[in-house]
């Protein structure tokens, strides 16, 4: 394949944009290459501006569960855009949308629309620290949660930890509230609460970690989690941005008889468009402003083209549930072809799939948290990744990073990644 138009590019971009990209991940940092600019996406395929085609198992990080340039949604955006496409004022598509969501979900009763994860994130943690009077919270090693300051810690040296920042520009008073414990480590979680002295007002977790690699937390851990919350007084928040509606039709909470108190979505309620929401009970919810003294708020919030993408998929998907079980289906058989073709060359790997999500490493142990995590030979995936680029298969460009198949993701085309990743295997062994 050519990259001789996108290389031109993204050396023009760089002199303009920092890295060149307007997210870190996407510089292809840690698997070397120039990252493909791409021009179009057609279903299940991307086209980059060089006029190569992949089979696409990013489908923008998780929103595009129809494939790029759904009929349905590609009209309900046309259609918003012909009204104006923002307004700063309340619309009709939102109500429908959040209707949707609190009827679909067990543990929301109202909800609140943002334009990011992160915004959504951030939100739901000031709620819980208001709610509880607390300022304390816990989240875990590997999971990331956006890039608002509280939240951009890293692990000290102990089983828990108070956090410290991993990134220049974030202030240590903004991050030592902010608790680190181990992924399916429940001693670790408990010593979190033995040693905050300002009390812990929530956990937030995700219930299936895609920004580690997907590693699915284990039901067991769930359940003293929501025991811990109910213990202490404190709140169990679910980062679903990233699940929610990819894991089942409601997520995480489709799968675990767990339920949180405060749950955050994104991604495919967007349906490729920015979007974020956050909801709980109404009780809860209750306490943010204007009804409450805790503030939030957000200009775009609720952009009428966004959310008339989101309730057209949404709508879409709960009128086919169905969807879900060929899904997983395609993601189990294409990992089960990627471990097949690993096995034939004597490369270890372990794969997961929650739903229409996937994850493999390049290890030869089951993986459970981010020490896990890192000790997959990343080397390897760089090469790997390389060699199926060439190929025409478009993998997320990180091994901790997760998968995602689309509806428009064809049972031929997965049985293409599969002929493509023995091919890379082979060359790669020699």
């Amino acid at each position: 394949m050519s990259y001789e138009k996108s290389e031109i590019a993204f050396k023009e971009a760089y002199a303009v944009i920092p890295g060149g990209v307007d997210s870190p991940v996407r510089a292809f940092s840690s698997v070397g290459g120039t990252p493909p600019f791409i021009a179009k996406g057609e279903g299940g395929h991307l086209i980059d501006i060089d006029g190569n085609r992949y089979i696409d198992f990013v489908q923008s990080w998780g929103p595009l569960i129809l494939g790029h340039a759904d009929k349905d949604v590609e009209q309900a955006v046309i259609d918003a855009v012909k009204n104006g496409l923002s307004f700063g004022a309340p619309t009709l598509t939102e109500t429908k949308l959040a209707t949707h969501i609190v009827e679909m979900f067990d543990s929301i009763e109202k909800v609140r629309f943002v334009s990011s994860g992160t915004e959504a994130v951030m939100s739901a943690i000031r709620l819980a620290r208001g709610y509880t009077k607390r300022d304390d919270f816990i989240k875990f090693t590997g999971c990331y949660h956006g890039h608002a300051d509280s939240l951009l810690v890293q692990a000290g040296s102990g089983m828990a930890t108070f956090g410290s920042p991993s990134s220049p520009g974030v202030p240590a008073d903004l991050t030592k509230h902010t608790l680190l414990a181990t992924y399916n480590d429940i001693d670790s979680v408990k010593k979190c609460f033995q040693e905050s002295q300002n009390g812990v007002s929530s956990i937030i977790i995700e219930p299936i970690a895609g920004n580690m690699g997907l590693v699915p937390a284990d039901e067991p851990f769930l359940q003293e989690l929501r025991e811990l919350c109910d213990q202490y007084g404190a709140l169990l928040i679910f980062d679903e941005v990233m699940s929610g509606f990819r894991a089942s039709l409601t997520g995480a909470q489709g799968i675990t008889s767990v339920r949180p108190d405060i749950v955050t979505l994104g991604k495919v309620i967007g349906a490729g468009m920015p979007v974020g929401a956050f909801g709980a009970s109404a009780k809860i919810m209750n306490q943010l402003s204007p009804d409450g003294p805790i503030y939030q708020a957000g200009t775009l919030s609720g952009n009428p083209i966004a959310m008339s993408a989101g309730l057209a998929s949404l709508e879409k998907l709960k009128a086919t549930p169905e969807i879900y079980a060929t899904l997983e289906k395609r993601a189990k058989r294409l990992m089960e072809g990627f471990k097949s073709a690993s096995d034939k060359v004597n490369i270890p790997m372990v794969t997961e799939v929650r739903g229409s999500m996937f994850g493999f490493f390049f290890s030869d142990k089951v993986v459970k948290n981010f020490d896990d995590a890192l000790a997959n030979d990343t080397e390897l995936f760089g090469k790997f990744h390389g060699k199926m680029l060439e190929k025409g298969v478009y993998l997320a460009c990180s091994s901790f990073e997760t998968g995602f198949i689309s509806v428009a993701t064809s049972d031929g085309m997965i049985e293409e990644a599969i002929i493509s990743a023995e091919a890379s295997l082979r060359e790669i062994v020699g």
